[in-house]
């Protein structure tokens, strides 16, 4: 195993998918954006985390976020850099508007190309569209081997990271090889909060895109403290293929979002009397809930 690591966590700027509405998608099928409120993608964060942890546990190793978006995502890299990242990359450009998971995963891959790390952590799965595809897809993409569900990384053995899982019907320790994509359940452990001192450090941490509607210049701060610079790469950054991103290179689209609410059913009140017990297990048979 290195000494040090170069950690890369993908995460998304999501729209807040509690407060859906009438105007959450657009007529092409694509989400409203500028409509719901925008949040850190919250298994995105059980992501950070644990990318955090293999910085504990490796000194000197770094952690970036790779993100694509709008101007405005930039916002979760400072957010990562306040909880203890060292960076991140935004992916920008008007190309990759409306991509789905394959062409997402097809952005990302060629940025991870760029940034060369040994392994890749993220979020199980974003709010907004729920199929948990984006992190295995960048694996193939990558042909590099992939934990799914993962919980806890327990340590190393050799050259191979030890990871527990959390599956449907109890937990697997699994130990493999970097490099590595790894995707970390809602179950981990919650992201450690905001440090005060890295806040102060890094909230003037800013896109060249945000610098410039600011008409703000710091040229000589930055000069001296370059990790204030928050990449942004376009589609030629990257060196994609306009085929493959955004609607063009998008196989599935959404046709509609519904905003269903559940209703209560009636209640039954029992006691711990033995009658209302077996009168209760004898619905429950009936009905095929058990047996």
């Amino acid at each position: 195993m290195k000494k040090t690591l170069k950690i890369v966590v993908l995460a998304k700027q999501v729209p807040d998918t509690r407060n859906v509405g009438k105007d959450a998608m657009k007529a092409d099928g694509t989400v409203n954006r500028a409509a719901l409120s925008a949040i850190f993608n919250p298994e995105d964060l059980n992501a950070l985390e644990q990318a955090l942890v293999l910085k504990d546990m490796f000194p000197g190793s770094t952690v970036e976020i790779l993100t694509m978006g709008p101007g405005r995502a930039a916002e979760i890299i400072r957010e990562g850099m306040y909880r203890g990242a060292d960076g991140g990359v935004l992916l920008s450009d008007r190309k990759f508007a409306g991509s789905d998971t394959l062409a997402t995963s097809y952005a990302l891959s060629r940025a991870i190309l760029n940034m060369k790390p040994d392994i890749i952590v993220a979020g199980r799965q974003a709010i907004d569209g729920d199929t948990a595809q984006v992190g295995p897809q960048v694996a193939e993409k990558l042909s590099w081997p992939q934990i799914t569900y993962a919980e806890e990384i327990v340590g190393t053995e050799g050259d191979e990271l030890v990871i527990k899982r959390r599956l449907e019907h109890g937990v697997e320790t699994v130990a493999c090889p970097l490099p590595l994509v790894m995707t970390v359940n809602g179950s981990a452990p919650e992201c450690r909060p905001r440090h005060a001192k890295l806040v102060m450090k890094c909230k003037y941490a800013k896109t060249a895109s945000e610098m410039q509607e600011a008409q703000e210049d710091y040229t000589d701060l930055r000069s001296e403290r370059p990790y204030l610079n928050i990449n942004e790469w376009s589609v030629a950054d990257i060196d994609a293929d306009d085929q493959q991103l955004g609607l063009t290179g998008s196989p599935t689209k959404v046709k509609k979002i519904d905003n269903v609410v559940f209703a209560a059913k009636e209640a039954k009140r029992l006691t711990a009397d033995d009658h209302d017990i077996d009168s209760l297990m004898q619905e429950l048979i009936a009905s095929h809930t058990l047996g």
